[in-house]
């Protein structure tokens, strides 16, 4: 448990770092195939020459307002550069504002106006050419740097090397007059209809969320993490500060790719993952046992059976903790391995995750700890703890320490706490509608099971209520059908029909494989769901899920659809969330077929 006095702005973890545990690695990334280590004093030197060098071209903190500040923007995977610029920043006084690399054009050019932002970083060749289409309508953008060099930006290292003495030797002060409540970023969220919109967060509405977070994270001086969730989603963001408060180094993958190598490169204790990502890991494993044959085949699937069982805080009897013992050795050892083999936990957020998944990696020693929040919210509300009486499965976990909530008349879970955003960047109206009497409210409904462990029913404004006047939350029913192999994706529609309905994406290699082995010949994916023999696989299916639902709920009509959503189809939020309103405007025949 860390003792020392915590940091009270995102900045101050530097200096928290060198006077308690400076580290060789605070920072590792993989530069030309070779990890290159940024050790806490280099940070520290790197960081005041780059706020230094911020100063020399102008940017700092105006009045300290708002509107005041001059912003920086970044759009760029994960790497120590990305951390290294949110630290100048803040020293020099601005604010980061972060873009998803995955965004459009549009939406892109709509935050870069939006925040003001006068200097833009970006990872390189890939990110320049996104801009160049738009460069000309950003008027208030005055330069673009690169971190790999680059033809047609200048590089970031140019940066500190403009810093003279004189503007270091003004950093100090501008560090000391900089208080907690200052803004430190403006994170916009695209949601899942509109324009984005800028959530502000200052340094005490992230750093208290650090310091709520620490005591139920495996985090110590002997952990390692491993990021590749990307940094401008506020969960990650929050959490490379726990890491570097309580002195953990932190590697960067290569890219979405080269996790699994990294993974076993790397050997991390901890990492932040969506349930998406946790789903393909599942997949993939349960894609090589189909491979094996004879006795490791029976023994492979025998295990994932065990697992399923599992049950938390709950004894199952000597005979099954003995044969889960054994499924520990032969199988899920290697599961272990491929992690890294030495996983303490993994953290999960931004969406449901399989109760199914929670039971198979918990059996096989690798904890999965689900929490909940909002970028408003800084992010965390509640999380599962690693100590085992403070976790439950199918639930988000306990509150965290200095957040309150409040669950509405309707469910809506509404919330109160020194994390809460102070509002939205110019939105005075949109904060006032979220922002009320000091309670956030967050759109999402639950409830408190055992007064103690929150569990989310669904979203609000995703209840809808079909023509017979019932109302019909989907999440509950999406993420059941989804742990069926055959179902990628799947969106439940219904609202203002007399029953419930579903587009579904099939998972195509699964789908391909059980067809070649019963000798359908596969074509395009057009071709492949006219069969008979595989829309019948897909009537099994519903039926089979059906039955955890009532008579309402129940999938009556579905229509397969041949093509994955994506985000850069503007299917998918860049935290694959479904955007159903887009969804339901592109297939709206499809829709209409169900209910013809």
């Amino acid at each position: 448990m860390i003792k020392q006095q915590q940091p009270r702005r995102l900045f101050d973890v530097i200096e928290h770092q060198l006077k308690n545990f400076p580290k060789t690695d605070m920072l590792v990334g993989k530069e030309n195939n070779v990890w290159r280590k940024y050790s806490t004093q280099e940070v520290a030197d790197l960081s005041l020459r780059f706020s230094a060098g911020l100063l020399q071209l102008g940017i700092g903190k105006g009045d300290a307002t708002p509107e005041g500040c001059d912003k920086i923007a970044i759009i760029s995977p994960n790497r120590p550069e990305w951390v290294i610029t949110d630290l100048a920043c803040q020293q020099a006084g601005a604010i980061l504002a972060p873009l998803y690399p995955t965004l459009s054009e549009h939406e892109m050019e709509f935050i870069l106006n939006d925040s003001g932002a006068s200097i833009l970083f970006i990872s390189g060749e890939d990110m320049l050419e996104k801009i160049k289409p738009i460069r000309h309508k950003l008027t208030q953008l005055k330069e673009i740097y690169s971190f790999n060099k680059i033809a047609g930006a200048r590089h970031w290292l140019e940066i500190p090397e403009m810093a003279t003495q004189a503007d270091m030797d003004r950093i100090p002060a501008i560090r000391e007059s900089t208080k907690p409540d200052q803004l430190a970023t403006i994170i916009y969220t695209s949601g899942t209809t509109g324009t984005p919109k800028g959530v502000m967060l200052t340094h005490d509405n992230i750093m208290s969320n650090v310091t709520a977070c620490i005591p139920y994270l495996p985090v110590s001086l002997e952990a390692r993490a491993l990021s590749f969730l990307p940094l401008n989603h506020v969960f990650e963001r929050m959490v490379t500060y726990v890491y570097l408060t309580a002195g953990v180094p932190i590697y960067y993958a290569e890219s979405m790719d080269t996790i699994a190598d990294n993974l076993r490169e790397v050997k991390p204790s901890i990492f932040t993952t969506v349930p998406r990502l946790l789903e393909k890991v599942y997949e993939k494993i349960m894609a090589k046992g189909l491979e094996l044959k004879g006795v490791k085949r029976a023994l492979f699937f025998w295990s994932v059976e065990l697992g399923k069982k599992y049950e938390i805080n709950k004894s199952l009897g000597w005979w099954y903790n003995f044969q889960l013992s054994i499924a520990n050795k032969l199988v899920f050892k290697k599961w272990r391995e491929a992690l890294g083999g030495n996983i303490d936990a993994i953290v999960v957020g931004s969406a449901p995750c399989q109760v199914r998944l929670l039971k198979i990696f918990t059996a096989a020693h690798i904890p999965i700890l689900e929490g909940y929040g909002l970028t408003e919210t800084s992010p965390v509300i509640s999380v599962n703890r690693v100590d085992e009486k403070d976790r439950m499965f199918g639930t988000v976990g306990p509150l965290i320490s200095n957040v309150e909530v409040r669950l509405a008349e309707d469910g809506e879970i509404c919330c109160k706490g020194p994390n809460i955003t102070p509002g939205y960047y110019k939105r005075p109206d949109l904060t006032k509608e979220s922002i009320i009497d000091g309670w956030f409210h967050t759109g999402d409904i639950g409830v408190l099971v055992n007064n103690k462990f929150l569990k989310i029913t669904d979203r609000k404004k995703e209840l809808f209520k079909t023509s017979g006047g019932k109302f019909v939350a989907p999440q509950p029913i999406e993420n059941k059908f989804k742990e069926s192999p055959f179902i990628e994706q799947i969106m439940v529609v219904g609202e203002n029909r007399k029953f419930t309905g579903a587009l579904v994406v099939p998972s195509f290699p699964n789908l391909e494989s059980w067809a070649a082995k019963k000798g359908i010949r596969t074509g395009s994916h057009e071709e492949l769901l006219q069969n008979t023999d595989i829309q019948q696989l897909y009537k099994q299916v519903v039926e089979k899920y059906n039955q955890y639902f009532s008579h309402i709920e129940q999938i009556k009509k579905f229509e397969l659809l041949p093509q994955e959503w994506t985000i850069a189809n503007g299917e998918l939020s860049p935290t694959l969330k479904v955007k159903r309103k887009v969804i339901a405007q592109r297939y709206e025949q499809q829709i209409e077929k169900i209910y013809n």
